[in-house]
């Protein structure tokens, strides 16, 4: 791959970020007035004194504070931002960023990342292939001029929840580039939004697949997916979109791995859906239970592991009390592979901890569930085990880079041959 242009400056931050986080905090400002009045109406109503419901606006001059505290957040949030826009006209906001302000953004997406992206927030990560950092622009003139030596093997590599592409290099390694260059494979990364619906991430990712494999310099024989944490939902999510539409790349897929992805849910995401409720029992404490609500749909998502929009779809976003979600098998005639991992050094005495690698139970990378329709449908060689590490040391431990190349080398012996 060639180096992007090493002239061009790091800026930790850009104006159009200040613009963007000016929106979130006038957002937030309405946001905690909102909930300062729900308390109230809360209080004054169980007191007797106002009468109607925490659901009812205040009124009198009560209510008239608030509405004016809203109106003039509103007024002078659209102040800043016209402000801001102006000045941000003419300026180069493509300069290379700097791998501080990336994490950075890539969290708040991950948190906010839905909304975010509803109210057209500069902040949203808007979806992308990249290398080294820079979005490859999918024509295949383009995609000639980025990529020094494109071989027939593509590997696409999508990062998880909160995090970006940058980060699949940690600690000096990464597996992208390692197994590229070991198997003739030409890495690329995905960049994207966490914080929207998995299923929504998948049909993009679909769509952005087709149209790389169909510009790739050179025709694409087999394609890999690595996904870490929730990047192994969006790649899931992307097979199943592109089986549904018929989309010719899921033909060259040789293999897909997923290194500790919550297949059925993670249990921290339960336990701030526990709280909501257990605060809305308690009539004063009532409107803070929906504070947590906050979290993106991203984040709901990892509950149980929705994969396809109809895993969700009847539920608002943290109404799913209950694992309701259809079936998503793996793609057919595709290899696939599952990692986990977990922190106890001996693997028969964790396997049943609520949470193995700090974040994700084994049984649920491992796509294990007491359903059978929902146990993920693979052969025991294909599943695999890394003791004494966490949720990120998936990244680079050893024993997982290891692992990885023998099942990708094995893999790519084995021709594509599927309609």
């Amino acid at each position: 791959m060639r180096s992007p242009d090493q002239a061009k400056s790091r800026s930790p931050i850009r104006l159009q970020d200040l613009q963007g986080l000016a929106r979130l905090g006038f957002d937030a400002t309405i946001a905690v007035t909102n909930l300062v009045e729900n308390m109230h109406q809360t209080i004054a109503s169980r007191a007797g004194i106002l009468g109607p419901g925490q659901d009812v606006p205040a009124r009198g001059i009560t209510g008239l504070v608030y509405r004016l505290v809203r109106g003039t957040t509103r007024v002078a949030g659209l102040g800043v931002d016209h402000l801001t826009g102006l000045l941000n006209q003419g300026l180069d906001n493509n300069s290379q960023s700097s791998p501080e302000r990336e994490a950075v953004i890539a969290a708040m997406c991950g948190v906010w990342g839905d909304h975010l992206a509803q109210t057209h927030n500069p902040l949203a990560i808007p979806m992308a292939l990249r290398v080294q950092g820079q979005p490859l622009t999918l024509t295949r003139a383009a995609l000639q001029q980025r990529v020094s030596f494109p071989t027939s093997r593509v590997l696409v590599l999508v990062h998880g929840l909160c995090m970006n592409d940058l980060q699949w290099q940690r600690k000096g390694h990464d597996h992208g580039a390692a197994l590229g260059q070991a198997l003739g494979l030409t890495p690329v990364y995905l960049h994207y939004n966490t914080g929207l619906h998995v299923s929504d991430n998948g049909q993009a990712l679909a769509q952005q697949l087709q149209t790389l494999v169909a510009q790739w310099p050179v025709p694409v024989e087999q394609l890999v997916l690595i996904g870490h944490s929730m990047g192994g939902l969006v790649a899931r999510s992307a097979c199943h979109a592109a089986g549904l539409a018929a989309q010719p790349w899921l033909s060259k897929m040789a293999a897909l791995v997923c290194l500790g992805s919550p297949h059925h849910g993670a249990p921290l995401e339960r336990g701030g859906q526990l709280m909501d409720r257990l605060l809305g029992t308690r009539r004063n404490r009532a409107p803070l239970a929906g504070r947590g609500t906050g979290r993106s749909a991203g984040i709901a998502d990892l509950r149980f592991g929705n994969v396809q929009q109809a895993d969700w779809a009847a539920h608002p976003k943290h109404a799913q009390k209950v694992d309701a979600r259809l079936p998503t098998p793996l793609p057919q005639g595709v290899p696939c592979y599952l990692l986990a991992a977990v922190q106890a050094q001996r693997e028969d005495a964790a396997r049943n901890a609520w949470i193995g690698d700090g974040l994700v139970p084994q049984a649920s990378a491992l796509g294990e569930h007491a359903r059978a329709e929902l146990t993920l449908a693979v052969p025991d060689s294909h599943k695999h085990v890394v003791t004494g590490a966490n949720h990120w040391d998936l990244l680079n431990h050893p024993g997982v880079y290891q692992q990885l190349l023998g099942w990708l080398s094995h893999a790519l012996l084995q021709p594509v041959q599927r309609a």
